[in-house]
């Protein structure tokens, strides 16, 4: 998700490190549930949890988590209530059995797999851009909500659009022109915005055809689109501005096997966030530009809603 800094926002970097550190990332407990904490972005297990590549900062949030399947605390919570009911020749009440099942939940969490994932968080401070890595609005919100603790008055909104991506790429679609600086790939998806729900899908194929055309002019409305940008990096555009399998073209990254891991983080950090930097702006623009919260949008097609940007799946690995 990509949000705006409110321009009142300051800290430096070695404050936001310090308050990090007060909220690093620890495993979960025996019976703890879920853990969420700040760990080190380059992997090193005592390394900073705020690294500055080129000015720009990057931050790596790890979640944690643990889940017994549901039926399986039902199979044992039934096994102690019969017991109950062998050894007192009754049968559990309501609140015993709600209690019996907590309980068995809880005796149960030791032995669960624990499931991990992380969210890598990208600051640039003097573009006062806020880029999480999430594919999920509820999983940027937990990102940002921990931000938002360890940075006092954080002030970050989504950023808006003036054209909604829905009309832009029935425009781009219909003209077969794309904006400058852009090209349209090979994958794409139309949905009808009547009670049929119809979906039409291309994956691998061309789409400056005349069925794609003739599917827009019937009602339906691109919903994801395929796209590069100045031939460097991939990505899907969505209805509501998210950037998904987000893909840096080959060749962008230069590959050394001399080239030791921190250099390399640091190297592919910056050419990362680098074509990012670019590419938003001129994304921004193919869509009538940011819209100043307040202002008429410029299409009467806009969602009634603001677009949730996000930058979504970057196969490379890079660090951003």
């Amino acid at each position: 998700m990509v949000y705006r800094i409110a321009p009142a926002w300051s800290i430096t970097l070695a404050q936001l490190e310090a308050r990090l550190q007060d909220a690093p990332f620890v495993e979960c407990g025996l019976t703890q549930e879920k853990s969420v904490g700040w760990t080190s972005p380059r992997g090193d297990v005592h390394g900073a949890l705020a690294e500055s590549v080129g000015g720009q900062w990057i931050l790596k949030l790890m979640m944690e988590s643990k889940a017994v399947p549901g039926s399986v605390i039902t199979r044992k919570m039934k096994e102690r209530a019969a017991q109950i009911e062998l050894a007192t020749g009754r049968k559990p009440g309501k609140k015993e059995i709600r209690d019996l099942k907590e309980e068995t939940r809880i005796d149960l969490l030791p032995m669960a797999f624990t499931k991990q994932g992380a969210a890598l968080v990208w600051i640039d401070p003097e573009a006062r851009l806020l880029v999480i890595d999430a594919a999920s609005q509820g999983k940027a919100d937990e990102v940002l909500t921990n931000l938002a603790k360890a940075m006092d008055g954080l002030g970050a909104m989504l950023l808006q659009t003036a054209i909604s991506p829905v009309a832009a790429m029935s425009d781009w679609l219909l003209s077969q022109e794309p904006p400058a600086g852009f090209t349209v790939d090979r994958e794409c998806e139309l949905k009808a915005a009547d009670d049929s729900k119809a979906v039409v899908r291309y994956s691998r194929h061309a789409l400056d055809i005349e069925e794609v055309q003739q599917h827009i002019s019937s009602g339906k409305l691109p919903t994801r689109l395929a796209m590069t940008w100045e031939g460097r990096v991939s990505f899907l555009l969505t209805e509501t501005f998210q950037i998904k399998k987000l893909q840096f073209v080959e060749g962008v990254f230069q590959e050394d096997a001399s080239v030791g891991k921190d250099d390399r983080f640091d190297a592919d950090a910056a050419i990362a966030t680098g074509e990012i930097r670019q590419l938003i702006p001129d994304l921004l623009e193919a869509l009538g530009g940011e819209m100043v919260v307040g202002a008429a949008t410029a299409s009467t097609s806009a969602p009634a809603s603001a677009p949730t940007p996000a930058l979504a799946g970057d196969s490379r690995g890079a660090p951003f």
